[in-house]
């Protein structure tokens, strides 16, 4: 205590310098913690995940799912204010499957799904694979609500490989048409047109 003092009153930087080195510490031990915080399991994904979608968070929770499921996140009336429990985990290397519970509160309605959330790990991060869990859901009792979901992407795909040969019979039966209009005004232009006359020989008079 007295060398202490002693440096107090000979250096009064000492205490300033020695303050400094353990706020350093703290902040680099808060900046550790931060980003190990910021890998989250496969159950808290899969929390983050659901509780988004009952919220209608799309944007939240396209985050949470793969890059290749993102467009299937949409919209869903019976989930709203749904309720999710989570249960078993099984992880597998880069693949993980999360035992999920979900509560629909729709009005007259009070079901419980139970179902597993499956997940890929994407750079290093987990992320929902919402086809492979929609797969789970439509194989419930209770599947058809989710139908539409999965149908989503086949439905647009479906839709546009329907309306390409479409288009295209459209194109050719315009190209047909118009050339019949043009056949038909040609004769007509050829009817309408009189008859040359008739150059004189040289020879006559």
């Amino acid at each position: 205590m007295a060398t202490t003092n002693v440096l107090s009153k000979r250096f009064p930087c000492y205490h300033t310098k020695k303050s400094l080195a353990g706020l350093a510490g703290l902040l680099s031990l808060l900046f550790l913690l931060s980003g190990c915080q910021a890998v989250l399991t496969p159950e808290q994904v899969t929390t983050a995940f659901w509780e988004a979608m009952a919220e209608g968070n799309l944007d939240s929770a396209r985050k949470y799912a793969t890059q290749e499921t993102q467009y299937l996140v949409t919209k869903q009336q019976n989930m709203e204010d749904a309720t999710v429990k989570t249960g078993a985990i099984l992880i597998d290397g880069s693949n993980a499957t999360v035992a999920t519970v979900m509560t629909l509160k729709k009005p007259g309605n009070n079901n419980d799904l139970s179902f597993n959330t499956v997940l890929l790990k994407e750079n290093d991060l987990w992320k929902v694979d919402y086809q492979r869990t929609l797969n789970n859901l439509t194989n419930l009792p209770f599947g058809d609500i989710f139908k539409s979901l999965q149908a989503i992407g086949e439905t647009i795909n479906k839709a546009l490989g329907q309306q390409v040969p479409l288009f295209e019979k459209q194109i050719k039966s315009f190209s047909e048409e118009l050339i019949r209009q043009l056949d038909e005004f040609r004769r007509q232009l050829e009817k309408a047109a009189p008859p040359e006359k008739q150059k004189p020989n040289s020879g006559s008079i």
